[in-house]
């Protein structure tokens, strides 16, 4: 969330750069409940003042003006009930304070273009080339279904749509790929994490997830409420919540798989078909922590790793710089990394890396000392997919289907997969 003084010393300048986010943005009271929070405050601190003062000459008075002491206690009572009253009524300008900031999104960093949606965002890098394939190139769904790896059909008897079998090589496929990744992400300092998969609310809403997108969440019935993840990112930066780090730590990096679990509420309609949006999916993530001074060096080097993967596996693919309103609640900068998907004939989004500033670290109250006996900070929160495990089977797919409907195996998958150099039909 966005600093309460900052937003309140600077709120049009505030309001003018969320505003580039486009959508309705409506800050409600906030300015009028900041006035009166200052209001509130200087009217209490002279009730205590006076209540001070009343206390010293009731010392005076007792022993030389009885009449007077008791005219001071009268004086005294409706001073404490003041100021009773003005500390009730700023607990509720906090509370609702605090309700409008947990709805903000964080401020887009002045290196982002300002742009309205996912046309204005800029291509930044490309790599490799499209495959020349000589043949109309099926779509992953079509593949899988063919070589008999995919089963929506009877997920659906289970589970309801957006839910898939996968089945035979394809199944130990999305095994590999994540254990590939992982070992990727390690070698490079990254250290693994195996996180819960079910977590508080005071986790979601430290990440941001809350209450915002709780629509988008799936939670259990009963107390302690809890909600499955919808990434790793959420109990892999809550972590550290509520610590202070070293400086001479950071960055901190840190990689993870998990299973994520998604509603899709606002996704009716979109990519019915396939693995590209499903309720449950699996996805390799990496997050950082970092010094506020090098965070979006981080970032860089972050979305690096991430296409490094993309390399490795032979998959084109671009980095995209999102613009202002396209970008995520929580990030003040991102990259979408894009692989090209023939059977699409389009580039689909595999990873988006995100610098989100001090936004998460005030919700999750993550700090660090940079000296021993300074004062300690918030530092920076960075995540991203590294990838998602899924759209990178789908690539694999796209990319390396042959005309027979055989799928080639990239080399550098292979030694995870126990040396099978192709996918052929059950």
């Amino acid at each position: 969330m966005l600093d309460l003084k900052y937003v309140a010393q600077n709120f049009d300048a505030v309001l003018s750069r969320l505003q580039t986010r486009g959508g309705s943005l409506d800050l409600g009271p906030f300015k009028s409940l900041v006035s009166e929070r200052r209001d509130l405050y200087v009217a209490m601190e002279s009730l205590a003042a006076r209540r001070n003062t009343a206390n010293e000459e009731m010392k005076r008075k007792a022993k030389e003006d009885p009449a007077a002491l008791e005219a001071l206690r009268g004086e005294m009572r409706a001073v404490s009930q003041s100021i009773k009253e003005r500390e009730a009524r700023l607990k509720e300008v906090e509370e609702e304070l605090s309700r409008i900031l947990l709805l903000i999104p964080n401020l887009p960093h002045e290196s982002v273009p300002v742009g309205s949606n996912e046309e204005e965002n800029v291509q930044v890098a490309l790599w490799g080339e499209k495959p020349n394939l000589p043949f109309t190139p099926r779509q992953h769904f079509e593949l899988g279904e063919r070589l008999g790896m995919l089963d929506f059909e009877r997920a659906a008897k289970v589970s309801g749509s957006r839910f898939t079998f996968y089945k035979g090589a394809l199944a130990r496929m999305e095994r590999a790929l994540a254990s590939f990744m992982i070992d990727v992400h390690t070698q490079k300092g990254y250290v693994e994490l195996l996180p819960p998969y079910l977590v508080l609310r005071e986790t979601m809403m430290g990440t941001g997830q809350l209450p915002k997108f709780e629509d988008d969440a799936f939670k259990t019935v009963g107390e302690p409420e809890r909600f499955l993840i919808p990434t790793a990112e959420v109990p892999v930066t809550n972590y550290h919540a509520d610590e202070i780090l070293e400086g001479s730590q950071l960055p901190v990096r840190y990689c993870a798989f998990s299973p994520c679990f998604r509603a899709e509420a606002g996704a009716a309609g979109r990519d019915t078909r396939g693995l590209i949006r499903q309720h449950q999916f699996h996805k390799v993530e990496l997050v950082k922590f970092s010094h506020p001074e090098s965070s979006l060096d981080e970032l860089e080097k972050m979305v690096d790793d991430a296409c490094d993967i993309l390399r490795r596996l032979g998959l084109h693919h671009r980095v995209m710089l999102l613009c202002t309103g396209d970008m995520g609640f929580a990030s003040r900068k991102t990259y979408d990394i894009e692989v090209w998907l023939p059977g699409q004939g389009a580039y689909r989004e595999i990873s988006s890396c995100s610098d989100c500033g001090d936004f998460q670290a005030r919700r999750a109250k993550i700090r660090f000392r940079a000296q021993k006996g300074d004062k300690p900070q918030l530092l920076h929160t960075l995540n991203g997919s590294g990838l998602a495990v899924g759209r990178t089977a789908i690539a694999i797919l796209e990319n390396y289907q042959r005309e027979d409907g055989t799928v080639a195996i990239p080399e550098a998958l292979r030694p995870y997969m126990g040396g099978l150099e192709e996918l052929r039909p059950l």
